[in-house]
């Protein structure tokens, strides 16, 4: 049974500014996100855990499982108008937001769409802006943004990924989880970012235990 609204993904508007994208609120419904809510693991560090390295319960398991699948990976191409038939796909899991996260960038271009889904309860923590992500115009100003995210209540964001795809947020210290998925532009490039990752969260493990 699917855990995400593939209606509100079809019906929603593929904006164009700053860069085309498409932004669903509610993407994952509030019943469902309490529940896999309840089955994150708390993240104390920042950086991106393949699921397989933390421990989630099932309703959270679900939802990772779903993120790699047919349904969204189709109903994502269309929307784009991408053929993402072959593209590998890589799921990380993000629960802590430290002080040097944010920061402007565009995503590595061995990912040809990124999509990011908010596992956090809406709460005033969010309404001071802080860890909202922006889609800016320009690398050099956060305040130059022309859509902001508050991370929270399942909004899913969809883009696919380019030299001008800007984005940040304001400093933010504490729980924000948050899932990605990207689908890659080749098998090497994929296991390369993918192997990345899990040396990075062996290397928190091992550091969390001493």
């Amino acid at each position: 049974m699917s855990v995400l609204d593939y209606q509100a993904l079809a019906a929603a508007p593929l904006a164009t500014d700053p860069f085309p994208h498409l932004l669903v609120a509610g993407f994952v419904p509030p019943a469902t996100l309490t529940a896999i809510a309840a089955d994150l693991p708390p993240i104390g560090k920042g950086g991106s855990f393949p699921p397989g390295s933390v421990t989630l319960g099932p309703a959270a398991r679900a939802l990772m499982e779903e993120m790699e699948g047919p349904v969204l990976r189709a109903a994502i191409a269309a929307r784009l108008d991408l053929d993402l038939t072959d593209a590998p796909t890589m799921v990380t899991l993000r629960g802590f937001t430290g002080p040097r996260d944010g920061r402007i960038h565009c995503d590595s271009l061995a990912k040809r769409v990124t999509v990011l889904l908010y596992l956090n309860q809406a709460t005033d923590a969010w309404a001071h802006h802080e860890g909202c992500l922006r889609l800016l115009r320009g690398p050099d100003d956060l305040e130059d943004f022309a859509v902001e995210v508050p991370p929270v209540n399942g909004t899913l964001l969809v883009f696919a990924n380019g030299p001008t795809t800007w984005h940040g947020h304001k400093t933010f210290v504490g729980p924000r989880y948050s899932v990605q998925l990207n689908y890659m532009t080749t098998d090497a490039k994929a296991r390369s970012e993918l192997r990345r990752h899990r040396i990075s969260a062996f290397v928190k493990r091992l550091t969390r235990a001493a």
